[in-house]
């Protein structure tokens, strides 16, 4: 198979995933190391293909599902917040589609979430804890904004007043789009 052969292999693999695939199963699966799917994945991108990157691997971006898509401002520390704020999004029916904070170097910096349930948001929360690492918070003290998918302004409503109630909610602060 030649490198162009794997890259449309990949391709269609991600076209007819419904979940995110992980470089190193892609990378399994086609018997090359973990750094060469990174760099299909790159190449892919350049040649303007929409592929996000989430915690748990690559999804090709599909137009956005039918709701109303929210900005919601938040602020904690530790993972116990972090897990309280996602299942409050997802426990009330809306999506955690991605993190996004304010770097004072590198200005807005967003991470892929594609958080939709109770599952996602366990499955996020070992994976930073698994690797070690932390959330994109943490370079802002805590505070930073959510892009949120929600099927209705109740269900938005809903989020921002128990995240109030949990002392999550950032000042109230939330915009639409």
């Amino acid at each position: 198979m030649t490198p162009a052969e794997r890259r449309d292999a990949v391709l269609q693999d991600l076209a007819n995933s419904k979940v995110p695939q992980s470089a190193s199963a892609l990378a399994k699966k086609y018997q090359v190391s973990r750094q060469v799917i990174v760099g299909d994945i790159a190449l892919l991108r350049a040649a303007q293909t929409h592929i996000a990157a989430t915690p748990r691997g690559y999804i090709l971006e599909h137009p956005q599902p039918a709701g109303l898509t929210r900005t919601i401002a938040c602020c904690h520390t530790g993972l116990e917040p972090l897990r309280q704020e996602l299942y409050t999004v997802t426990d009330n029916g809306c999506a955690v589609l991605d993190v996004i904070v304010s770097h004072r170097v590198y200005g807005q910096l967003i991470g892929k979430l594609h958080i939709f349930s109770r599952y996602d948001a366990d499955a996020f929360i070992q994976k930073v804890t698994e690797s070690n690492s932390a959330p994109l918070s943490v370079l802002t003290d805590g505070v930073h904004l959510h892009t949120l998918l929600c099927p209705d302004e109740d269900a938005f409503r809903r989020v921002k007043e128990q995240l109030a109630k949990l002392g999550i909610l950032y000042r109230g602060g939330e915009t639409t789009h």
